[in-house]
């Protein structure tokens, strides 16, 4: 029986074992036999897979400056939708980048995937241009989910075999062929055909600054039917619309475009090119706000680069469209001619929308690089293109398009898995002046405008993901190959010039001196690393608020003693306290800082680009060892300048302070200060600790010795504060990374200077509401009070404040006539942030904007109830 089923099942999203479990529930129950047949088994197998239908859910990336949607069935993305994640409850948008801006630069993206099977052109998709035609599905509740790891040792998620600080992990096959959840072929008007893949999805997220513009996308694709897949082609398709959330709309998604970065200059200079190979879409010009930018222009770009295939040189293909759903006439997409080598392939009434299996596959395998959008004007016949369209010119200054990236082909053998793996990468200013499409683009000549894009931060990061998947000079798998360098060689360099008086003439007489190549790693080993250094995990943390005051209290014992996960040593350096109005990276400014003395020193030598000058290549050191060092027990680094350096064995050294060097912990009124200043440190051993020794502060036991604190004073209570405590290392010198400190929004907690909910309880203490009077022309939002983010419609973003509340109550709001105009539940049983405060929109339980008026309230608890009086003025 369990062969029988494993058979059944192999075609199915439902394994054997959870299926046969089933079975023998429901005989338990009495609701049908166990089957005895092949047949019966058969009937009570496609009776259980009609009744279990997959569920699609979505988990958002929020760690890195990217946050992004992945679904569970091969595509990533909400179709341009707010959708709630179920994990969190939070709403999450298609992909909003920079973080927390409210600038979505997605409307869904898929995997796509084809093969010839057979005597069969099959391919399957998450999602195409129709949005009907989604052909992978995920397990059937209640497997299926996401599941969760993360490198942060702060995280719930913690797992030593994760790869980054948010790793999200889903499956799914293309077995699934009910016609309620697969379409038919478009073209063929059959329905859907398996490949019989299944894929393992790893999406991953870091907070680095040199790693937060990017996510890897990580693929295994099984083959778990019985034939062979030959001639297998995969691709990443993109409908990358860029709008911010208020203009969510037409004129939001009807002026984008896309083209492909082949290279860039590599930064070391040296002449020097990086191969980049991204695809990317961008707003056409930004969205300026008159001359000028605000919070609604799209000023960034995004694309998608592939950083792993299954073999070393596939054929890759860039193809872009524009789809028109009432007239195909006007669908157009940028076409070769054909040759006697390569015949046009004829995909019936769209010229560049591939509808049915066949078109798809042949975009896929078909190697050919679209021209960028910005070019649809242009006659490229010369090119051996098609000619232009007749809306060419409208085209070119944007529309609403599509694009695939392509690769292949491959063979994967029954039970054979392989990988992809690709990168999804941002970069900001990609349009560097409002002015500059009004002033610069001409369809006919849009290399002038096109010269003013910045594509630097793209190719920057799109090179930082490459490497974070794959290290530059890192043998992964202890073969003896590190990857592939640049030798920067110069044959000689002038070093000085003399001036030689003979006689009536001056000779010029110069000195030259042969420089060394320098090896300059941009390439790893092949093997994929998935790592990069990173900054120490932030502290555990925790926020004890009273009036006008916030006391902020963290462990620093993980942040001072882990090891980073790329070099290997502990680079802690310090910790800086943050405070912020809202949740953007930008608002968050530093109001205190404290790190390790200690100290850079630069040597003069040979640079990789041939030149004599100063380097840094090694961690910093202490005073104490400095003056080991040198044997001065007196030596004061910072005296010896670039214009007064050091000399030692024939070396010239100058010093500088690694970050502030602000170590003075005794200022327990203003800075940061050990709560335990006598706990002595603790043994590496944790089994060693004596209860004595630890604070419980924090939800487990950690070492008093790395308890920290202190007091932000002078706030205002009326409004809430994003604090932050950050962790910061001192960098990586061999690799070129600057000090590294974690992102303040990782562990950012939203408080208001209020007297706490504990407090409140202890002393009986009476509500209030403010603002009374609540006042519609109070400047309240000018003030910074409500809508900060500018998302909200004005009638949803007004908010009435209640404070001084227990940590469980019911406030109920009623009329001066005893009608009930709403009820606010307050439920914080374990208190924490917000315990002692809540909002009301000023919306009735009608979902009616509340009028002016008195109104009244009652606030109910398990010790007592409050009634009180507001007024609203509108």
């Amino acid at each position: 029986m369990r062969h029988l089923l494993t058979t059944l099942c192999r075609r199915s999203l439902l394994t054997a074992a959870v299926f046969f479990e089933m079975l023998i529930a429901t005989a338990a129950f009495g609701r049908s036999p166990l089957p005895t047949s092949k047949e019966e088994a058969l009937r009570a197998y496609q009776h259980t897979m009609a009744l279990a239908r997959p569920i699609v859910t979505y988990a958002a990336h929020r760690r890195g400056n990217i946050e992004l949607a992945v679904a569970n069935n091969g595509t990533f993305g909400t179709y341009g939708s707010a959708v709630t994640e179920p994990y969190t409850g939070q709403i999450i948008q298609s992909c909003i980048y920079p973080k927390n801006s409210d600038l979505v630069f997605l409307w869904v993206g898929a995997f796509w995937i084809g093969a010839v099977v057979g005597r069969d052109t099959l391919v399957s998709t998450g999602t195409e241009d129709f949005y009907e035609n989604q052909e992978f599905w995920p397990e059937v509740q209640p497997f299926g989910d996401f599941t969760f790891s993360s490198i942060d040792l702060n995280s719930k998620y913690y797992s030593p075999n994760a790869y980054s600080e948010q790793d999200v992990y889903a499956e799914y096959t293309d077995t699934v062929t009910t016609s309620s959840l697969v379409a038919n072929d478009q073209v063929d008007q059959r329905p859907h055909k398996p490949l019989g893949i299944k894929v393992y999805q790893r999406s991953m997220a870091w907070s680095y600054a040199y790693a937060d513009d990017f996510l890897l996308f990580d693929y295994k694709i099984e083959n778990i039917g019985r034939s062979r897949l030959k001639d297998v082609y995969m691709g990443v398709w993109v409908d990358g619309d860029v709008w911010h959330t208020t203009r969510n709309g037409p004129s939001g998604w009807n002026d984008d475009v896309v083209g492909f970065l082949h290279t860039y200059p590599a930064p070391e200079g040296c002449g020097f090119v990086d191969t980049v190979n991204i695809a990317y879409h961008a707003d056409n010009d930004g969205d300026p706000v008159g001359p000028a930018w605000d919070y609604r222009s799209t000023r960034g770009v995004v694309g998608t680069k592939v950083v792993r295939t299954p073999a070393d040189t596939p054929k890759y293909s860039f193809n872009w469209w524009i789809i028109n759903y009432s007239d195909p006439a006007r669908d157009f997409g940028p076409r070769r001619r054909e040759t006697p080598g390569d015949p046009f392939r004829d995909m019936g009434s769209r010229l560049g929308t591939p509808l049915g299996d066949r078109n798809k596959y042949y975009l896929l395998r078909h190697q050919e690089f679209d021209y960028d959008l910005y070019e649809t004007a242009l006659d490229h016949s010369l090119e051996g293109w098609l000619p232009p369209p007749p809306e060419g010119i409208d085209y070119a200054k944007g529309w609403d398009t599509r694009y695939l990236l392509s690769f292949g082909p491959f063979t994967i053998e029954p039970g054979q898995k392989l990988p992809i793996s690709f990168a999804w990468v941002g970069g900001t200013n990609f349009h560097a002046h409002p002015s500059d499409f009004e002033d610069l683009f001409d369809p006919m000549n849009p290399h002038v405008f096109y010269s003013s894009l910045n594509f630097a931060d793209l190719a920057t990061n799109a090179r930082w993901a490459s490497w974070v998947y794959d290290n530059p000079g890192v043998d992964t798998d202890g073969d003896g190959y590190f990857g592939k360098a640049r030798i920067c060689q110069f044959d000689s360099l002038l070093i000085r010039i003399d001036t030689i008086v003979s006689g009536p003439d001056t000779t010029l007489d110069s000195i030259y001196q042969v420089v060394p190549g320098d090896s300059l790693w941009y390439e790893g080993d092949g093997k994929p690393d998935f790592r990069g250094a990173g900054p120490p995990p932030a502290p555990r943390m925790r926020i004890m608020p009273s009036d006008s005051r916030l006391v902020v209290r963290w462990n620093g014992y993980y942040s001072e003693t882990t090891p980073d996960i790329f070099t290997r040593y502990v680079d802690f350096e310090g910790y800086r306290v943050y405070l912020a109005l809202d949740d953007r990276l930008s608002s968050f400014s530093m109001v205190r800082s404290f790190d390790r003395e200690d100290y850079r020193r630069f040597s003069w030598r040979t640079l990789p680009t041939g030149e004599l000058g100063w380097a840094l290549d090694e961690v910093p050191f202490t005073l104490d060892s400095l003056r080991l060092m040198t044997g001065d027990s007196a030596f004061m680094p910072l005296q010896y300048t670039q214009s007064r350096p050091f000399v030692s064995n024939d070396t010239l050294y100058f010093f500088e302070p690694q970050d502030y060097n602000s170590s003075d912990l005794t200022d327990t009124v203003a800075g940061i200060h050990k709560i335990y200043p006598d706990a002595t440190r603790p043994d590496a051993d944790p089994a060693s600790w004596l209860p004595e020794e630890l604070t419980w502060e924090h939800g487990e036991p950690l070492p008093k010795y790395y308890e920290y604190e202190i007091a932000l004073n002078d706030l205002l209570p009326s409004v809430p504060y994003y604090v932050s405590v950050t962790a910061l290392d001192f960098g990586s010198p061999q690799a070129g990374l600057e000090a590294l400190e974690t992102s303040p929004t990782n562990n950012m907690i939203v408080e208001y200077p209020q007297t706490s909910a504990d407090t409140v309880e202890a002393l009986s203490l009476e509500a209030y509401v403010y603002p009374n009077p609540y006042r519609i022309d109070g400047g309240y939002e000018a003030g910074g009070y409500e809508n900060r983010d500018h998302t909200m419609a004005v009638e949803r973003a007004r908010l009435l404040h209640f404070a001084n509340l227990p940590r469980v109550c019911t406030i109920s709001i009623f009329s001066l006539d005893g009608d009930l105009i709403r009820k606010l539940d307050h439920n914080y049983p374990q208190g924490g942030p917000g315990a002692m405060h809540e909002t009301w929109d000023l919306v009735t339980r009608n979902t009616q904007s509340v009028v002016s008026g008195i109104y009244y309230f009652v606030i109910e608890s398990q010790d007592r109830s409050q009634v009180g009086k507001f007024v609203i003025i509108k």
